[in-house]
């Protein structure tokens, strides 16, 4: 049986795919996100220690030179997340396969499906297709958040018992998916293309930060390479406004694209042939 490290788990969400659904947000992420949300998703905790002095719950505490995290304790005040260093949180909870879907159970009937999300939740495909099984037995969906960093074409096991995959593509271009994640993006880009010609792609997504990188040229050329699968299966396309909340400090001074900025970004996906644009 397979564990994974578990950042937060949300009972009931309306926006991690079709319907309400728990979504489970696993812990580390092979990107550098300028603009990350949840930065404190990045790394594993690295027990420096400087969280527990902050910590007004007594919920951290020093055993063997290890942060541990009393999770009954917590209060949410995030003042560990926030004297973090290091794009980690020891917030974190170590959970089996068994463990996580006794917790997913908790929510039924009130839930159409489960998603993992993260981090990048990819970097652990046994535990979650292990979780997606027993999923599966209870008629759960069964959907995947991905940066699309690891070729899917690995996960085909994976891949049997997941509903769909919702894909972030940063940027189009080579060189500005590096300014934006410090990473290239040729096996994002193969990643989509597969997964939209198994019908297993059920969202793109791009987050619009008109400075930092050509959105116009990503939306355009993005919703014209994945045109042609629409006969296979629908594909959403969710276009996002940069905002500043939880953004790193030093990431902050971007600014966010205005309405008509946003409009033109789902016009252009339009005219390649896209017709379930969602903008927020």
């Amino acid at each position: 049986m397979y564990s994974a490290d578990i950042n937060k788990i949300i009972p009931f969400s309306s926006v991690d795919g079709p319907g309400n659904r728990t979504a489970i947000f696993l812990q580390g992420c092979n990107f550098n996100c300028k603009y990350c949300h949840n930065p404190e998703t990045r790394n594993l905790c690295i027990n420096c220690m400087d969280c527990l002095p902050v910590c007004p719950a007594a919920a951290l505490s020093d055993k063997d030179g290890k942060v541990i995290f009393a999770a009954e304790k917590c209060i949410a005040c995030d003042n560990c997340i926030k004297v973090c260093k290091h794009g980690a949180t020891p917030r974190i909870v170590r959970m089996t396969s068994k463990e996580t879907f006794e917790k997913i159970c908790e929510n039924v009937p009130f839930i159409r499906g489960v998603t993992f999300s993260g981090g990048e939740c990819t970097l652990y495909p046994d535990f979650m297709r292990e979780v997606f099984v027993l999923c599966k037995q209870i008629g759960l969906g069964t959907m995947i958040d991905s940066n699309g960093s690891i070729d899917f074409k690995n996960f085909s096991d994976l891949l049997e018992v997941c509903d769909g995959v919702m894909l972030d593509i940063k940027a189009y271009d080579y060189n500005e998916h590096i300014k934006v994640t410090d990473v290239g993006n040729d096996i994002v880009l193969k990643n989509a293309k597969y997964l939209a010609g198994m019908g297993k792609l059920f969202e793109v997504r791009t987050v619009v930060v008109p400075e930092l990188f050509d959105f116009r040229k990503t939306v355009d050329n993005v919703s014209k390479e994945l045109a042609p699968f629409l006969k296979i299966s629908n594909i959403r396309y969710k276009i996002i406004s940069y905002r500043k909340n939880g953004v790193r400090k030093e990431y902050r001074d971007y600014k966010s694209p205005t309405n008509e900025e946003m409009n033109e970004a789902g016009e252009i996906a339009i005219k390649n042939g896209f017709s379930d644009i969602v903008l927020i």
